[in-house]
């Protein structure tokens, strides 16, 4: 047996050990407490690091009438998903891609600079930003129910642009008739994909008024440790034909960008030269978003 193999060979044993562990531990809380009453939800209101000039979320109305919000809603609950326990372990990379749990993506460096941005949620007792897996693919699903006809590439750009400056892998896994809006991530099992859909304010309330799309995740614990496992995107219509009347593609784009933004883990801020201001008034990512992207794509693998 060659050097390289002996030392896949201790990394598998490594990870069987550190598997029956997990397991036993997991076996040991069933017993004593019963799954169902895992874990504690976030405390209300838990707000992530802010960045350089940070400030406190606002809203405000868009150029065109329009508001970008962000905030998870309330249907959204954080829960612990035992049946993805084991795949969250932590592996190295080339024992993950043995297993077949994904491989490390490109990191991109982020710079540290004078940008605005804050997270939605962080760590406990930390500044830690929590985010979506990095060694795994982020899978989108999309219900076409409603949506323009350039819907497809709305959202392959916004995703390009999220990974480009994160490093996630972003990947559009199909179209769904899943209109899971108010419960996604509740519940035990596998957690599917994020969800992008359309809809008016009759079937969404957080859509009334001049809201033209919300976003957000669902977290899990494992280990100690939260990290997003899905979420939404949900885009008013009303607000997509008026700008599509209006020759705003841009302004489009940018309401997508920004939602996807709040689904992988960015918080509004203060500064209107970023893209997760409230009112937004840029078409692009900011300084502060960029690094902040930078920051969520760089957590470490769970």
């Amino acid at each position: 047996m060659g050097r390289n193999e002996r030392r896949e060979e201790r990394e598998r044993r490594r990870w069987a050990a550190e598997m029956t562990r997990r397991l036993e531990e997991l076996d040991r809380i069933d017993r004593e407490h019963g799954l169902g009453t895992l874990p504690a939800a976030v405390p209300p209101g838990r707000r992530g690091r802010r960045g350089r000039r940070g400030g406190r979320s606002s809203r405000g109305r868009h150029p065109h009438a329009l508001t970008l919000r962000g905030a998870v809603p309330a249907g959204i609950v954080v829960v612990l998903l035992v049946g993805v326990a084991v795949a969250l372990a932590p592996a190295t990379a080339p024992l993950r891609d043995w297993l077949g749990l994904g491989r490390y993506g490109d990191r991109p460096a982020y710079v540290d600079g004078d940008g605005t941005y804050a997270f939605v949620l962080t760590q406990p007792g930390s500044d830690e930003p929590v985010g979506y897996d990095p060694c795994t693919d982020v899978e989108v699903a999309i219900n076409p129910e409603n949506a323009p006809e350039d819907h497809r590439e709305l959202v392959d750009v916004a995703l390009a642009r999220i990974s480009e400056a994160s490093g996630l892998r972003m990947v559009v896994v199909g179209d769904t008739d899943d209109r899971d809006i108010d419960s996604r991530g509740s519940g035990f099992g596998p957690a599917p994909p994020v969800l992008v859909a359309w809809a008016d304010e009759d079937e969404v309330d957080d859509l009334a008024g001049a809201v033209a799309g919300i976003g957000g995740s669902a977290a899990s614990e494992v280990g100690g440790r939260l990290g997003f496992v899905t979420g939404i995107v949900v885009l008013d219509v009303d607000a997509f034909e008026q700008m599509a009347d209006q020759g705003l593609d841009e302004a489009r784009q940018a309401v997508v960008d920004h939602e996807f933004g709040h689904v992988v883990g960015l918080d509004h801020v203060d500064d209107p030269g970023e893209l997760m201001y409230p009112e937004t008034r840029v078409t692009s990512f900011g300084p502060g978003d960029l690094e902040g992207l930078g920051r969520l794509g760089s957590i470490a693998c769970r």
